[in-house]
């Protein structure tokens, strides 16, 4: 009875947790900004007020619901976000476009009149606007690290805090120990609050200005104007600048200010109903509550812009900004480092990757992510290193940072003489039987490697859009598999997931566990009736059909124990003789293209002629500082496995289809360091992609995410 009692009571409490709140509680760190807290529940009695100390306080507070939202910088935000709190940014500040939008620049002001450059820091005196705090701290202390002007041999052996009282002859740093270096010029009482005359940005200013310190940590539009004319920039090229040159002189650009609150869907939009609501107050002023600055809001922000859903703090900070806080991080070098971590997706890969580490000699390790957009997550978290996209992905990974290392390369030829860039055919395949033609596919079942794939989705869909100007893709197709799209979505009624009958959590997911998945998958939603056309690939039916599909035949019995031992998962049946059930006995003379332009289906053989588009291979990608590892190692394990006979074969798939490379692969090539995204992926492809953009639908969570401001792209 007490059991059932504590159910119904734990049942109620969630029920309570899931009905929005009356108020947004807001949390405020100082008395100033507790009075403009109060004025402003006085004008919109949906705020109430939650005053705490510091900042990590609040932090907490808002992870146990006693306060729901409070603005913090990013180096605040990076610490919100940490699996103990699990905080998310949700709204961020926009400093309007005479400035920099949702952005702002870390700079090194100093005096005018003073000589050295940020090549001549060390023995200087500087101004923090306070421990862990981005322009102030993280910034500047991983550039000087990163630029080798700071030593440090790694938090294994010291703080990084030693490293900064070390480098500099004496500083204020907030939040550092009292009686310590980097609290010798502080005015007061070297707390992360306004206890400290020179915390935050003001502070830190007035730390310089008072002639406490040589160098002030601070964001570029700390200095007033009326006094732009005595201060100057450090450059990180030696040089030196006047304050309004920002832009090309700075040490970093910085993701803006944002309101953080729990992963909520329901608080966030009532949060930022909230604010929008606001009337007859000046949110973004503190001239009414003298001497303080930026409470609540910084003073700068000109309005506030809605953050994208499933936006985590990594994703809102960015790929520049997260770099440079890495190397606050630093570690000795394990064995482990010797490594590439390759990201797999689903059931099927992981077991190829499996059996690779056994045989890679220990520079392959393995990582799982639940789809690409969240290994390209990993991969930029360092969670993970590489892995191998198609075009759509390397579009995607591009715009969160990542960097196209190797491509694969389709013809043996060009292996040995390498020549042009190695590329496919974007096509559409129909049955014989059916007389569609491209202009007759309207109302039709569409069967697509994958939502926002190149051949599968990118290409067909963007000729589609260019025909009918609509983004609403259902009005199209009656219906089809789309794997990657939302549930309830039209385009995942036709998907079969794992082929379970009932409680099938694989249904229309973007991994191999779904049937209907990527190149053959979608062929295979043709072949079974699930769909009237499949956008796939021009080799993907000859390799499918005539007895050319084949499953794994000759695993010895030693080999077979070695996978048993060293994988999680076992293996599933492994089924002798030719091509999977749905394959055998697939005549290719049964299917053909279709195209625009063509009256009437072709040849399965005429692709050069009848193709959607001529598209980029697919490409491994990796961040910009792995790019030498992932070539190196990547070519030293093809040299081992590349070929068509061993042990293991990184271009054969034993057991599914296109596992971890392409299995038409014949070698990968080396994409020449610095080379951006859009330049692999060409002109004509970044014309198709930008335009099917226009549809919010097509673009995924993560690009979106990764897309929101520009500070989150490299510089």
């Amino acid at each position: 009875m007490q059991t059932l009692l504590l159910v119904a009571l734990l049942g109620s409490l969630a029920a309570v947790s899931a009905v929005p709140t009356e108020n947004v509680k807001w949390c405020v760190k100082s008395e100033k900004e507790l009075e403009k807290c109060n004025a402003l529940a006085a004008k919109a009695p949906v705020f109430t007020c939650v005053k705490r100390v510091t900042t990590i306080e609040c932090i907490k507070a808002i992870k146990a619901g006693e306060a729901d939202a409070i603005t913090l910088d990013g180096g605040d935000i990076e610490i919100a976000g940490l699996n103990s709190y699990d905080l998310a940014p949700i709204i961020a500040e926009d400093y309007g476009t005479t400035s920099s939008g949702t952005c702002y620049y870390a700079v090194a002001v100093v005096k005018k009149g003073t000589a050295f450059t940020i090549n001549e820091l060390q023995g200087k005196k500087s101004c923090h606007t306070g421990v862990g705090k981005s322009a102030g701290w993280k910034i500047p202390v991983g550039t000087l690290l990163s630029m080798n002007l700071m030593q440090w041999s790694g938090i294994e052996d010291s703080p990084v805090e030693d490293a900064v009282s070390n480098f500099f002859s004496a500083s204020c740093a907030p939040g550092s120990a009292p009686g310590s270096k980097l609290c010798q010029l502080c005015a007061g009482d070297c707390s992360k609050t306004h206890r400290e005359p020179y915390y935050d940005y003001e502070g830190a200013f007035k730390c310089l200005k008072d002639g406490a310190g040589d160098v002030a940590f601070v964001k570029h539009l700390t200095v007033p104007d009326s006094e732009k004319p005595n201060y100057e920039l450090l450059c990180k090229d030696g040089t030196r600048a006047p304050i309004d040159d920002y832009r090309t002189c700075h040490l970093a650009r910085v993701s803006a200010h944002a309101v953080v609150s729990r992963k909520d869907p329901q608080l966030a939009d009532f949060i930022w109903n909230s604010l929008s609501s606001v009337q007859d107050f000046k949110l973004f002023s503190s001239e009414d509550y003298p001497p303080s600055k930026d409470l609540m809001f910084k003073d700068s922000t000109a309005r506030l812009v809605r953050v994208p859903a499933n936006t985590d703090s990594f994703l809102y900070l960015g790929a520049e900004y997260v770099s440079i806080v890495h190397s606050l991080t630093k570690e000795r070098a394990s064995s482990a480092s010797s490594a590439i971590k390759w990201c797999t997706v689903g059931h099927a890969e992981t077991l190829k990757c499996d059996i690779w580490i056994v045989n890679s000699d220990a520079n392959i390790a393995c990582r799982t992510g639940t789809t690409v957009e969240g290994c390209i997550e990993m991969i930029m978290s360092g969670d993970a290193d590489a892995m191998a996209v198609d075009g759509g992905q390397v579009y995607t990974a591009g715009n969160c940072g990542l960097v196209p290392a190797m491509v694969e390369q389709y013809s043996a030829d060009l292996c040995s003489n390498p020549g042009e860039q190695s590329s496919y055919f974007a096509v559409a395949v129909v049955k014989r039987s059916s007389g569609l033609t491209w202009n007759t596919l309207k109302g039709h079942r569409s069967c697509h490697t994958g939502l926002g794939r190149t051949a599968g989705w990118n290409i067909p869909m963007g000729l589609i859009y260019n025909q009918t100007h609509d983004c609403d893709f259902t009005k199209f197709f009656s219906s089809g598999c789309a794997p990657g799209s939302e549930p309830s979505s039209s385009f995942c009624s036709q998907c079969v997931g794992s082929g379970k009958a009932v409680g099938d959590e694989s249904k229309c997911k973007a991994s191999a566990d779904e049937e209907y998945y990527g190149y053959a998958g979608a062929f295979r939603c043709l072949v079974e009736d699930a769909g009237d056309v499949a956008f796939i690939k021009h080799t993907i039916v000859p390799e499918n059909s005539n007895g050319e599909r084949l499953t794994l035949t000759s695993l010895n019995l030693s080999y077979e124990c070695v996978i048993y031992i060293n994988l999680k998962h076992p293996p599933p049946l492994l089924v002798k003789g030719k091509g999977p059930k749905w394959a055998r006995g697939l005549n290719a003379n049964d299917y053909q293209l279709i195209c625009p332009g063509q009256p009437a289906g072709v040849e399965i053989s005429e692709y050069a002629t009848c193709n959607l588009a001529a598209v980029p291979a697919h490409a491994v990608v990796t961040r910009p500082e792995t790019h030498d590892k992932v070539v190196k190692i990547l070519h030293e394990q093809q040299a081992k496995f590349g070929g068509s006979d061993g042990s293991f074969r990184m271009f054969h798939s034993e057991l599914g289809k296109n596992l971890l490379f392409k299995d038409s692969t014949k070698c990968l090539q080396t994409i020449p360091k610095g080379t951006s995204y859009d330049t692999f992926l060409g002109k004509e492809y970044m014309t198709a992609i930008n335009a099917l953009r226009q549809c919010s639908e097509s673009t995924p969570e993560l690009e979106k995410s990764c897309t929101f401001h520009p500070c989150q792209q490299n510089i």
